[in-house]
């Protein structure tokens, strides 16, 4: 671990989260992270270079290795359990990737996500009107077995009662952020498609004839 010296500005650089540290592994400086990247090879490579959150701060990866669907990792200058522990929580960050190479890997980044509209696919499962406006994304939601999608939806709808009898109100739907369920995705119409099996989101069911949230 070294103090960020090889940008001017380290504000200039662009980073997206990669992790984030937990607790130490072993005796000789090693943590485990939770990841928040889909390439952790290449991510995690030898003398690969990982940030703090402003930039300031580099962390060099020595080595890294998995140990039951866990990743592990070496940092320079972390060479006992007491360095390692001393990381737990921080926030490891990389350089954005270079965005026509995204694309054509068919890769987003959640700031990339959020706002766009989400619309009902053609010949989606519920067989509701292709194009149907269900919301839009208002936030990206990491959690262990994949992403969410968090959709505000264009319509609150009740979905029930609670015991007093009052209207149970939902705003808002979490859609796993897999392709079989979010089969499209253009940054430049600024949309999304979904099509979502029954139940998934509020107001967009098989009986929902009209469409979603009528």
């Amino acid at each position: 671990m070294t103090q960020q010296d090889m940008h001017d500005d380290p504000q200039q650089l662009e980073l997206l989260r990669v992790a984030r540290i937990g607790r130490a592994q072993g005796l000789k400086g090693e943590v485990t992270v939770r990841l928040y990247t889909d390439d952790p090879e290449w991510r995690f490579e030898p003398d690969s270079v990982l940030y703090s959150q402003d930039g300031e701060t580099e962390y060099i990866v020595e080595g890294s290795r998995t140990f039951k669907d866990r990743w592990i990792l070496k940092l320079e200058g972390v060479d006992d359990r007491n360095a390692a522990e001393a990381l737990n929580g921080v926030e490891l960050y990389g350089e954005v990737d270079d965005a026509e190479d995204m694309l054509e890997a068919d890769e987003w980044y959640p700031k990339d996500l959020i706002g766009l509209e989400a619309r009902l696919v053609e010949g989606n499962g519920l067989g509701l009107p292709a194009g149907q406006v269900v919301g839009k994304v208002v936030d990206v939601i990491d959690s262990p077995a994949q992403s969410l999608l968090k959709i505000r939806l264009t319509e609150p709808v009740v979905t029930g009662q609670n015991s007093k009898g009052e209207d149970v109100v939902e705003k808002t739907a979490l859609v796993p952020f897999v392709e079989a369920l979010v089969p499209d995705i253009d940054l430049e119409e600024q949309y999304l498609t979904l099509d979502p099996p029954g139940g998934l989101i509020p107001g967009c069911g098989a009986d929902s004839s009209g469409g979603c949230n009528t």
